[in-house]
């Protein structure tokens, strides 16, 4: 098949005001870590330590608002990843 053309499952797994936290399916082979999507920007944050992958349509102060919500619910997204990803 084409790049891009697998299909691609990203459930979420919180919803905090205009951020909708999820995985990709497609990464169950990097170590443990969470999506991050608003309107037209996406972030990625590792777990251990909590810390920004990469990023793309945030300005600083809303990086550091993620990376606080990543921080503040990092047990329960870890729960999930590993309830995910078996």
């Amino acid at each position: 098949p084409a790049r891009g053309s697998e299909s691609v499952v990203s459930p979420t797994v919180d919803q905090v005001g205009p951020y909708r936290f999820f995985f990709c399916s497609n990464e169950s082979g990097e170590p443990p870590h969470v999506h991050v999507r608003r309107v037209r920007g996406v972030a990625k944050f590792w777990f251990d330590p909590v810390a920004l992958a990469r990023s793309r349509g945030f300005g600083a102060s809303e990086l550091a608002r993620m990376e606080r919500l990543v921080r503040e619910n990092r047990g329960a997204f870890l729960e999930a990843w590993n309830g995910y990803s078996g």
